[in-house]
């Protein structure tokens, strides 16, 4: 690859949409990515039981181990993407592997590999393309702060369109399809990215050396926070994440799909979410900005904790529908109730930490503090898929009423860790 790419500044040209064209470019390339990752996990819990005939206790700590995986391989990409590669470089030989992989979920006997190449890449993709997003703009733009819920719409897009086309051609047409539609988004995605490298922010310069006088005063005294987060974090997602595992286990059986003469499919219940984000994050973002001219808006880790909270109620919203419905189907409409409380909640926790650790992120050391706060994602997937296995023993509404516990557990832990962060 040519150096130029690496490190020349993005071409000065008119905003879109009111922020940097390079953001446009970095959403377009996460909506992608997002498009290929959440297609092939709309796909992956069924295709383990239904196809090759997995227990559902063994699939869903199969698909906690592979979700987990996805966010442990970041921490080493992020450092080789600081102290080697760079960021371009790494986004586009980590969106290759990614590709590779799930084209070769075409082939049975290779499941396993298939899922370390998709990790294996993934590590270099994920931390570097969000680390961007900051250096579009000055320390100073009011836009900074709201850049990274811009962001995540893009990653909501991807999961949004993602059940609905992959999953679609999964059921449809075939396991093979679906996964192939993926690869095929994860392609397009990568082309974007370079076609638009122009409009996009030099990498930054190396991270000094460990025990640097110019590394250890901005990084020590912002560790204790950060690992503390990271920690609730880990807590929060082994609840959140079985969005995708158990609940969307537990929709195919219990939940009503009657549409008049149409069943929907199963996997189009995993577009409610990124939908509602979709919708949600404008008023959402309006409403801070409003906060904020008047001197209220809420603190990180205050927004942090309302979320897990929020997320808390949603479980035990559906833990109530659930016993009172008994062996009965639920309606599809009590899932949306769900899914609105639960996205609501989440554009409070998950965009507003990653701003947070890109925001704390020493000079130089930007992809590896944004790795770190999916080394926490990683933790938390990890711990769902132990938590998944409880499904059948506690039944639908007992096993919600433990979601609610755990996610309930984070928002107190992040609210009780306020005064420390506010010191940093």
């Amino acid at each position: 690859m040519d150096a130029s790419l690496q490190t020349s500044p993005p071409q000065a040209s008119s905003p879109w949409f009111g922020h940097p064209r390079g953001l446009v470019v970095l959403f377009l390339t996460e909506m992608w990515e997002k498009f290929s990752f959440y297609g092939m996990k709309a796909l992956l819990i069924y295709y383990m039981i239904r196809h090759l005939q997995f227990p559902q206790a063994d699939a869903s700590l199969i698909y906690g181990a592979y979700t987990g995986g996805v966010y442990l391989t970041p921490i080493f990409g992020g450092v080789i993407a600081d102290r080697w590669l760079g960021r371009r470089r790494a986004i586009l030989i980590g969106g290759s592997l990614m590709a590779l992989g799930h084209f070769t979920l075409a082939f049975e006997s290779a499941f396993f590999a298939a899922l370390a190449l998709i990790a294996l890449g993934n590590g270099l993709f994920l931390p570097n393309l969000p680390s961007q997003v900051g250096d579009l703009y000055a320390e100073d733009d009011p836009r900074r702060g709201g850049s990274y819920n811009v962001y995540y719409v893009g990653v909501n897009l991807g999961a949004l369109l993602a059940p609905l086309v992959c999953g679609t051609l999964g059921e449809v047409y075939g396991w093979h399809v679906g996964f192939g539609a993926a690869g095929v988004g994860m392609c397009l995605g990568l082309a974007i990215y370079a076609l638009g490298a122009r409009h996009l922010p030099p990498d930054r310069a190396p991270a000094p050396p460990a025990g640097t006088p110019a590394a250890a005063p901005s990084g020590a005294r912002r560790f204790v926070p950060l690992l503390l987060v990271g920690l609730a974090v880990v807590v929060f997602r082994s609840g959140y994440e079985q969005s995708g595992n158990t609940l969307a286990v537990w929709a195919e059986a219990g939940v009503d799909r009657a549409l008049g003469s149409i069943t929907v499919p199963v996997t189009w219940m995993q577009s409610l979410n990124p939908l509602f984000v979709f919708l949600f994050t404008p008023f959402v973002i309006a409403g801070w900005r409003r906060a904020a001219e008047r001197g209220r808006e809420p603190a990180p880790l205050t927004k942090m904790a309302l979320g897990a909270a929020g997320v808390a109620l949603s479980y035990l919203m559906l833990a109530l529908v659930a016993a009172t419905h008994g062996s009965a189907p639920v309606s599809m409409a009590w899932v949306g109730a769900f899914f609105v409380i639960y996205t609501l909640a989440e554009l409070y926790i998950l965009p507003v930490g990653l701003g947070l650790f890109a925001r704390l992120a020493p000079r130089g050391m930007g992809a590896t503090v944004i790795a770190a706060w999916f080394l926490a994602s990683f933790g938390g997937n990890l711990l769902s898929g132990v938590v998944g296995r409880h499904l059948q023993g506690l039944g639908p509404a007992g096993f919600f009423v433990l979601l609610g516990a755990i996610t309930g557990a984070a928002a107190l832990a992040l609210f009780a860790l306020r005064p420390l962060l506010r010191r940093v």
